[in-house]
């Protein structure tokens, strides 16, 4: 049964990726990014995996990431493996957070340039909530931060506007509570509430968790490259 503290729940995992695993990532992205990678995986990028209802992929990156940021997805076999293992490694940790997960996501590497950010947003559990997979969380790792800038931010707030009045059921506590569908940059009452933000900036190789209904994002790099692979841990019924 999936509870709401599952779903707004901020933790971190220290060490969850060694210094050579670490070092084996950077390596393979390295790899397929190969000469022309900036091109091929952020200027020239057309999909997304963000989407807003009515809206065309296009438009979406436009909200989600104004100044572009370069995407590889799926990640390479190597690095599929590597991050594989340690969640693998981590799921007792895991799961004491979130103790209805079962599995995790296919990861991707995303890369944040000078100018590139992702603007607050929701992810939300489901196109449907009672969807039989469910996200409970995201999951992000950093390798290298950029010289200046890019840090991850969640944002809290007790505004009641960002609550729908749907409840709990289908595998759910009677008591849970769902986001409103569109919570994001495209829509004025999300984009108007007031919410109080909260940096981080946690050491390489840290796993940040942040429920499905927390909002967050990322600061706009200044100088260097932000370097990361994220995915979301599920519940499947």
């Amino acid at each position: 049964m999936i509870h709401i503290a599952e779903t707004l729940t901020v933790s971190s995992i220290e060490n969850f990726l060694t210094p050579g695993e670490i070092t084996t990532l950077i390596s393979a992205v390295d790899d397929a990014l190969g000469d022309d990678g900036l091109r091929r995986f952020d200027t020239e990028r057309t999909t997304t995996l963000h989407s807003i209802p009515g809206q065309t992929s296009e438009q979406a990156m436009a909200v989600y990431e104004p100044a572009g940021r370069l995407e590889i997805h799926p990640p390479p076999e190597t690095a599929a493996k590597v991050l594989a293992h340690a969640v693998e490694r981590a799921m007792p940790v895991l799961r004491r957070a979130l103790p209805a997960l079962t599995s995790c996501r296919e990861w991707m590497y995303v890369e944040y340039a000078p100018g590139q950010h992702i603007t607050p947003h929701v992810d939300g559990i489901a196109p449907h909530p009672a969807d039989p997979v469910r996200q409970l969380a995201g999951i992000s790792v950093v390798l290298e931060h950029a010289e200046d800038g890019g840090e991850f931010f969640v944002e809290t707030t007790s505004n009641p506007a960002l609550w729908s009045d749907q409840h709990g059921g289908d595998g759910y506590d009677p008591a849970m509570a769902f986001t409103h569908d569109g919570a994001d940059h495209s829509a004025d009452w999300f984009r108007t509430m007031p919410r109080t933000r909260w940096n981080v900036h946690p050491a390489p190789g840290t796993a940040l968790l942040y429920g499905s209904q927390v909002t967050h994002g990322t600061e706009p790099v200044r100088t260097g490259r932000e370097r990361k692979f994220i995915s979301w841990l599920i519940s499947e019924a």
